[in-house]
């Protein structure tokens, strides 16, 4: 898609759009006071685009989205700045957003980069230390204009060279969020999500499982991290990993994400969940994760229930005999 500058428009300003409620205000600010603006969404493993698609239709601007999955990643590894309360490098990832951003700002013909930031709304990622650091780190510190807290921030080069009015812009400051409801309910916007978003990496349980992936392997396959969405998790021991899925869309869904090597285990006479082992077994793991195929099958209260199992690329399914397991057999393994 081609970006062009109206003939009346004195600027153009790339906007970090996340999905939720702050970047598309800043966003709607700064194109009502002239300036056009293009959102720009990342997508990665751990985030999607969907709420941003929803968001930049509210207040009608173009977006441009783009795939940050492999480098995002690399980066979640091993944050220079660390995580926040969960698995979050909110810190590490703000200027990695940046950074491709100002990689963007010749190719569409833009003036500056706008956040949706607001000054101590996060204690960590948000306090003025960590602003500053983002902007650092971003490599491009002169092109970043926070429109929700410029008053209470440094102005920036946009603004001492009156690209933008600095009397426009706000003050909004602290973790309430009473100014930023009322100003969509004055610009007219009324689907937002909840302020918690939608990244994954700040929920306690998927951190606990990508910690998990992360101790066991180094260097982990995009769908081992899609994996992580999916079912309940079990760490049988360092070898082994067993998953177990709740629904039937769950199931067709792991499926499509197995590898060769990886085991899939069903009840043979009953309907229930379908069970995937990755690693490498030996003839106790297999017991266990015949076991719980057989706690989330229908056939959970059976003295015994027969179990069949394969490596995925495989076409003959092994059997085996098993109890079904108890939840106070398994509770140890729960991820």
């Amino acid at each position: 898609m081609e970006y062009d500058k109206g003939a009346d428009t004195m600027a153009r300003a790339l906007a970090l759009i996340s999905g939720g409620l702050d970047s598309i205000l800043a966003a709607k600010l700064i194109k009502d006071i002239g300036i056009d603006v293009i959102g720009i969404c990342f997508k990665s493993a751990f985030f999607g685009y969907e709420s941003a698609v929803k968001m930049t239709e509210q207040i009608d601007i173009p977006l441009k989205i783009i795939d940050f999955t492999e480098q995002h990643l690399e980066m979640v590894k091993h944050p220079k700045h660390g995580y926040g309360k969960n698995m979050n490098p909110c810190i590490d990832c703000h200027a990695m957003m940046m950074n491709y951003a100002g990689k963007l700002l010749k190719e569409l013909d833009a003036d500056f980069i706008i956040t949706g930031e607001v000054l101590n709304q996060r204690p960590m990622s948000q306090n003025k230390n960590s602003l500053d650091i983002v902007k650092r780190e971003s490599g491009y510190e002169e092109y970043i204009l926070r429109p929700l807290s410029a008053k209470v921030l440094q102005p920036t080069k946009m603004e001492l060279e009156g690209l933008v009015d600095r009397e426009k812009l706000l003050g909004i400051s602290g973790r309430t969020r009473k100014a930023q409801m009322e100003l969509a309910e004055k610009w007219g916007i009324k689907e937002y999500p909840s302020p918690a978003g939608g990244c994954k990496l700040t929920d306690i349980g998927f951190s606990a499982r990508l910690r998990d992936l992360l101790l066991h392997d180094e260097n982990p396959k995009l769908e081992d991290v899609e994996m992580l969405n999916i079912g309940r998790h079990f760490r049988l021991n360092d070898r082994v990993k067993v998953m177990s899925t709740r629904d039937e869309s769950e199931g067709k869904a792991i499926i499509n994400l197995l590898s060769n090597g990886d085991y899939v285990f069903y009840a043979l006479d009953f309907k229930g969940s379908t069970i995937v082992l990755k690693g490498e077994p030996n003839e106790d793991d297999i017991k266990v994760a015949g076991e719980i195929c057989g706690r989330y099958s229908k056939g959970k209260d059976e003295k015994k229930i027969k179990i069949k199992y394969k490596k995925h690329e495989n076409d003959k399914y092994n059997i085996i005999e098993v109890v079904p397991a108890k939840d106070e057999d398994i509770k140890q393994y729960i991820i």
